[in-house]
């Protein structure tokens, strides 16, 4: 897998701890929405640490972005990346894996778990085949969601906020449990897409398959 040096153009705060980098696009560079790429920062001290981020762009754009959660209690990439500004550089790896949009579903997304589902559903809204599709989008807060009114304009009804630590009128606060995915889905013999933490993906993984859902309809980052 070859490693290519790319500029960053634009980088900045869309919330308090998301931040939106367009990054240079290398010559025929080519991925399908929910694939991702492994990131590292060209400086020394930086340019060996990569870390996986998925592409919210779509492949015809002229330019590459990325919506990445930023963790500075954490002091690794995403901290430096909090301080990375247009004018920098980035060691970009080739597309890879992740997860592939294979027909109408469910999506359940838990934090910047989102981000692969971002760039499938706008490319699914540029084909108009988005309506059939649902997003349920399980955060701590309302200020943890991500391109929360874009969401909106695109799935409209379809499009579900799941809060577990702030009450908000209009919005369930608990724990995304098997109640919760009873009363937003009803029918379990869909096809789902499951993208979040590693806990998240296998907790609500277990939950659909209890609930009636099969192996073969569950889509989940590879």
């Amino acid at each position: 897998m070859s490693n290519t040096i790319v500029e960053v153009k634009e980088a900045q705060f869309i919330s308090n701890n998301i931040k939106r980098f367009i990054i240079e696009k290398p010559a025929n560079y080519t991925f399908v929405p929910g694939q991702a790429a492994e990131i590292a920062i060209n400086k020394e001290g930086w340019d060996t640490h990569f870390r996986p981020f998925t592409f919210t762009s779509l492949n015809a754009w002229e330019n590459l972005e990325f919506l990445i959660k930023i963790y500075p209690e954490h002091k690794g990439i995403t901290a430096e990346l909090g301080k990375t500004n247009a004018g920098a550089s980035l060691v970009l790896s080739e597309p890879f894996g992740a997860i592939e949009y294979k027909g109408p579903g469910v999506f359940i997304a838990g934090g910047s778990g989102v981000t692969p589902f971002i760039s499938i559903f706008r490319e699914l809204k540029k084909q108009n085949r988005i309506a059939t599709n649902k997003l349920i989008y399980s955060n701590y807060t309302a200020q943890d969601v991500i391109v929360g009114a874009e969401l909106h304009d695109l799935l409209k009804e379809n499009y579900i906020n799941h809060y577990t630590k702030e009450g908000v009128i209009g919005f369930r606060e608990k724990r995304l449990n098997k109640d919760a995915l009873i009363d937003y889905i009803k029918d379990f013999s869909q096809r789902f897409y499951v993208c979040g933490s590693h806990s998240f993906v296998h907790d609500i993984s277990g939950m659909l398959l209890e609930l009636g859902a099969t192996a073969e309809s569950l889509v989940v980052e590879q």
